[in-house]
């Protein structure tokens, strides 16, 4: 087991010194962007499946207790204050207030995957250039010989660093866009629970 491990890491020690010095910051990258997706995967976890509505009055009558994701949390903090007799203007008030964490949470490290998304094929084509300057180089001095080597390694040089860019690039971009659009479902949630709580308590 442990020399197949050994090899493994060779094989990709191999894989980023052929892609140069653009390959270790694009690596950081891949291990930032799926931090930062596994964290948010995580924190959007809605608890239960069934309509806000239906959550609302099964908390509300005490057929659930314990909240089991975000928008099971909302709806006990909501309750919470309502309950306590703050009603109208400041309950609304007090619940959004209560709401602010839970909005910080949807949003936390979108902006990180957004940015390492737009970033990572740029990088990857800066080490495109210096491949293709390393290959240029090649051709304007040194021996025929010499010219192959260095000709293929700019030219290797250049496609690892595309390569990564974009293996970096775009599943960020297709699993950010889904957990985005989860999020802002969630949001919209949120918003609903202000306005069902609050209505359904002016209407007592």
């Amino acid at each position: 087991m442990q020399p197949a491990l050994h090899n493994l890491f060779d094989q990709f020690l191999v894989y980023m010194q052929s892609g140069g010095f653009v390959m270790w910051p694009l690596f950081v990258l891949v291990i930032v962007l799926w931090y930062a997706l596994g964290y948010r995967f995580h924190a959007i976890k809605r608890g239960s499946q069934k309509s806000v509505r239906v959550l609302i009055r099964k908390f509300d009558s005490g057929k659930r207790e314990i909240p089991r994701g975000l928008i099971d949390g909302a709806i006990v903090d909501a309750l919470k204050i309502v309950n306590e007799g703050y009603r109208g203007t400041i309950g609304r008030e007090l619940i959004e207030d209560a709401f602010f964490s839970y909005y910080q949470e949807l949003k936390k490290y979108r902006k990180t995957v957004n940015t390492i998304v737009m970033v990572s094929p740029l990088i990857g084509l800066l080490g495109t250039v210096a491949g293709m300057i390393e290959t240029f180089d090649s051709l304007g001095s040194m021996t025929l010989y010499s010219q192959g080597g260095g000709i293929a390694g700019g030219i290797s040089q250049a496609l690892f660093t595309t390569q990564l860019g974009l293996v970096v690039a775009v599943p960020g971009l297709v699993v950010g866009r889904l957990i985005d659009r989860r999020s802002k479902i969630m949001e919209l949630e949120l918003e609903q629970i202000k306005d069902i709580v609050c209505s359904e308590e002016e209407g007592k």
